[in-house]
């Protein structure tokens, strides 16, 4: 099953997977796992499976496009948006995010999230394709004007 990932025991489909990004146990000296994480899989849902390979090579073995300076992978099936990011009076990161990766979940709420990397990078990493809105179907008319009055559908 080259579209399913097995991590322990779920199996997860690869078209789920958002993002994967280093683990960092410091974070939550609470949680003490039997096994030594180092990939923190992010779900389209924003769902966190752990897996023990590095972030670089689950990413590669899974066709996924690596961020060098974000050491994460993003998964090239997502719809994703790009976006500029700058910090504001109330929101103050400690690191210097200069760019917002969004997508919608399954149940349609969007989700998100920062990254060092220029947003210039993200769209040459990601593709040009997740910087386009998708095309909404016309709500024009269904004939042409003609001297300020519809068209008539029969002559």
């Amino acid at each position: 099953m080259p579209n399913v990932v097995t991590i322990g025991k779920r199996l997860i489909p690869l078209d789920q997977i958002a993002f994967v990004e280093p683990f960092d146990p410091t974070r939550n000296p609470n949680f003490k796992p039997s096994k030594e994480f180092k990939t923190r899989l992010v779900l389209l849902n924003r769902e966190i499976v752990l897996a023990e390979e590095k972030p670089r090579a689950f990413a590669e073995s899974h066709g996924m496009r690596f961020l060098e300076e974000d050491q994460v992978g993003i998964n090239p099936t997502i719809d994703f948006r790009i976006e500029t990011f700058a910090a504001t009076k109330d929101f103050k990161p400690e690191k210097p995010f200069q760019s917002r990766l969004k997508w919608r979940d399954t149940a349609g709420k969007e989700q998100s999230k920062l990254l060092l990397a220029k947003p210039e990078s993200l769209v040459e990493i990601v593709g040009v394709k997740t910087t386009l809105a998708p095309k909404r179907p016309s709500r024009g008319r269904r004939f042409p004007r003609r001297n300020g009055k519809a068209a008539s559908a029969h002559p």
